[in-house]
């Protein structure tokens, strides 16, 4: 079994052999019995700016099982590794229908692509198009165009993340993570995400990868069944036996409900017809955009171009005594915030950057909890806020433009020119964002922006440009499921996801995706041909 070197500290830059010599030395083994060799890992440490170094990890295969049980009982920064493998177990029980997923975002995409890799033939229905046509119509409406209610940044093939900056980075601490991460690479994603501490796949290169995704489910004998939304169910005897979407009745052995965290009407349809939904605390805010060159100076002082170092990212919070607290989300180094409403007459803002992060500016959610005691009762409460603050915004604007001030005007009232170059398409309109945003939301955006300016430089810039509102950070509800993994009172129904409130991007989506598609092994087998 491989062993795991850690802690080991490296020249920023240095080459891949260099590193591997530097741990088998540090190991103090000959060259000999080494028979296998890579990087695991490589994160940066940039505390002292005057010595930024990489810190990695490697994967050493050696000569003998006495070896390396010998290696890893002497060295607290030597481990076995083991590569997670998913561990099925298949029921011999049958069911009538096939599986049927709602959602194509990493949780459904994942669930459908296990389900199809041991013999089941999932049907997945997805409200919006295919990724390719999904761009186009994106595009028109950053354009100027109306935004389209089914197919947009929340909707369609690859789910939101699909319009993001494809961040791996999660903090569940589930060992099917790196299984994902080697899908996501056989699937057409850069090979460095498998060993980069915070790895990333770019939207531009994520949209070739779940097509991979997709054609692959559908080699395997499954369906992909595109501006299919999952329109109605009905329930009897305690499960879901019929499935209704686009004029079409379908039988379902199991329903995975994949929807994404924005699917507002889904979420009315399934409360409708006595499926268990709860309020679930998420966040509010507005997106900070600042010059990546500033970024980049805060982490690494003038070091960044001379060390070749990666586009510095950030992830700062603040919470107080009382439990409210201020952080940001999603950054999105070298990226642009884009246009993200899913509903006509509301304005959503969220992030996006393409792999090579090469653009001017940075920006990231600067976001507030909001939970139960801020927004009306009932299960659906958290969506009417958010939604509230959408159409404020839109109000504000007349339009589709975003309500945009600076740092300085927040903070203190007064007037500031913009120190960068506001990248929201469709374009701003410089108007007071606190007109939009909870009062609440609004003071505690200040005392955070005190507190980050003490953590990194940029944050001083009273210049640097808040657009808003950014609403969507994860699902305002949790469908709730018991220990099987079905919706409480439903046997064959499947919440999963985020927008099941389950999970929180791309990678924990897709775990909970997998382990949806394992529950349902565990209860009936697949069909025979």
């Amino acid at each position: 079994m491989p062993v795991i070197v850690s802690n080991i500290r490296c020249k920023t830059g240095s080459s891949e052999e260099e590193i591997i010599s530097r741990a088998i030395g540090l190991l103090r083994l000959d060259s000999a019995e080494v028979e296998g060799a890579g990087i695991y890992k490589i994160s940066l440490d940039a505390r002292k700016r005057d010595d930024i170094r990489s810190v990695c990890s490697v994967m050493l295969r050696l000569s003998s099982k006495e070896l390396e049980e010998r290696t890893a009982a002497k060295n607290k920064d030597v481990r076995y590794f083991e590569e997670s493998e998913p561990k099925p177990e298949i029921s011999k029980n049958k069911r009538e229908g096939r599986p049927i997923i709602a959602g194509f975002g990493p949780a459904g995409m994942f669930c459908a692509l296990m389900l199809s890799e041991y013999g089941y033939k999932p049907i997945v229905l997805e409200r919006g198009a295919d990724v390719d046509t999904r761009t186009e119509r994106v595009n028109a409406f950053w354009s100027g165009g109306e935004p389209d209610t089914e197919t947009n940044v929340q909707f369609g093939e690859g789910g939101a993340g699909t319009f993001s900056d494809g961040k791996l980075t999660t903090r569940i601490n589930d060992p099917l993570c790196r299984y994902v991460l080697r899908r996501f690479a056989e699937m057409g994603a850069p090979e460095e995400i498998l060993y980069l501490a915070k790895p990333h796949i770019g939207t531009d290169r994520l949209r070739g990868v779940v097509k991979n995704i997709r054609n692959k489910i559908i080699e395997n004998g499954g369906e992909v069944r595109f501006l299919s939304r999952l329109d109605g169910i009905s329930v009897k005897n305690g499960e879901v036996e019929k499935v209704f979407s686009g004029g079409s009745e379908l039988k379902p052995s199991a329903l995975v409900v994949a929807i994404g965290h924005s699917a507002r009407d889904t979420f009315e349809m399934l409360l409708k017809n006595g499926v268990c939904i709860e309020p679930k605390a998420f966040s509010v805010g507005a997106r900070i955009e600042h010059r990546q060159s500033d970024v980049d100076y805060s982490l690494y002082g003038g070091a960044s171009a001379e060390l070749g170092l990666p586009k510095g990212e950030y992830q700062l919070s603040h919470r107080r005594p009382d439990g409210r607290a201020v952080y940001t989300f999603c950054m999105c180094p070298g990226g642009q915030v884009v246009a993200a409403a899913s509903e006509r007459g509301g304005v959503v803002t969220n992030g996006m950057s393409e792999f090579s992060r090469s653009g001017e500016n940075a920006n990231s959610a600067l976001v507030v909890s909001v939970d139960r005691a801020d927004f009306p009762n009932g299960p659906l409460g958290g969506a009417e806020f958010a939604s509230k603050i959408e159409k404020r915004a839109y109000s504000l604007t007349g339009g589709y433009r975003a309500p945009a001030m600076t740092v300085g005007e927040l903070l203190n009232g007064k007037k500031h020119k913009m120190s960068v170059l506001p990248s929201y398409r469709p374009g701003i309109a410089e108007a007071d964002i606190t007109k939009v945003l909870p009062d609440f939301v609004a003071d505690m955006m200040r005392e955070g922006l005190g507190k980050f300016s003490k953590m990194m430089n940029c944050f001083k810039d009273e210049g640097a440009v808040l657009t808003a509102p950014e609403t969507r950070t994860s699902s305002p509800v949790r469908i709730t499921r018991g220990e099987s993994g079905t919706a409480l009172g439903i046997s064959n129904l499947y919440p999963c996801g985020e927008g099941a409130g389950y999970a929180g991007g791309i990678m924990s989506a897709a775990v909970d995706g997998i382990r949806a598609a394992m529950k349902i092994m565990e209860s009936f087998g697949p069909e025979e041909e």
